[in-house]
């Protein structure tokens, strides 16, 4: 009996070890190389096949300079105010969110940008403790190994933003017939206006409640600090925000 649970501790112990060398591994080979693939995509794949549909995939890496200026705006106005400045844990929207939860019938989330980059890069869409647990862990990860810009490039890329499209070079093109740089400030609001439900609600087909919330997105986008900020120390980055 000694043995055997001495050999479970030793074979929990090089799992342990295998999943935390992993792990950092890959968050910080991410930091540098495009996310072309993400459980997310294969798992919606995995079910239009089961239903019987041809698995569909549109999904176009571009650099952050490559996106539209106002698209990080929308997002941040629509998903994350205090994206720029958070540790990847909103402090102050969990706890609103519970004290609004304890009286809400449908429970409404506080997850910030980082926890959904983490999620969408490194875990499965469904809930569940086990999966929180992992998702606090791989957005402490990205939050030390890489920047809130490269955050926001990875998390434009990668997120669901219509069935079967992923990434805003892909929802632009598919909705807008444009691609992610072009995208206009009113485009870039609708498709923010998407995320909380992107199979439901389409931002080529834009519904009244959709068009109202884009008007909110518009009006919030003016009141979020500009993001990335501008490093006036940095001619290099200087220069970038003229261009733009």
């Amino acid at each position: 009996m000694r043995k055997l649970v001495v050999k479970l501790l030793r074979y929990t112990r090089n799992l342990l070890i295998i999943f935390l060398v992993s792990s950092i591994l890959s968050v910080i080979t991410y930091r540098f190389v495009p996310v072309y693939l993400t459980p997310l995509m294969v798992i919606r794949c995995t079910q239009q096949i089961f239903s019987g549909k041809t698995p569909t995939l549109k999904h176009t890496w571009v650099s952050f300079d490559n996106l539209s200026p106002h698209l990080p705006m929308a997002v941040i106005a629509s998903e994350d105010n205090r994206f720029a400045t958070h540790n990847g844990f909103d402090v102050l929207e969990i706890k609103k969110a519970i004290k609004e939860n304890e009286t809400r019938k449908r429970k409404r989330g506080a997850s910030t940008i980082s926890q959904q980059t983490a999620k969408n890069v490194f875990l499965w869409p469904q809930s569940s403790w086990i999966r929180k647990g992992f998702e606090v862990y791989f957005t402490f990860l990205i939050e030390h190994c890489w920047s809130k810009e490269r955050i926001m490039e990875v998390y434009l890329n990668s997120i669901e933003m219509g069935d079967g499209i992923y990434g805003a070079e892909a929802a632009a093109t598919a909705k807008f017939g444009t691609i992610a740089r072009k995208l206009s400030r009113p485009q870039c609001a609708l498709i923010a206006a998407t995320l909380p439900n992107p199979i439901r609600f389409n931002a080529a087909k834009p519904s009244n409640y959709m068009l109202k919330r884009q008007s909110q997105i518009l009006k919030l986008m003016n009141l979020v600090p500009k993001f990335p900020p501008v490093d006036t120390h940095s001619p290099k980055k200087q220069k970038k925000h003229q261009r733009r």
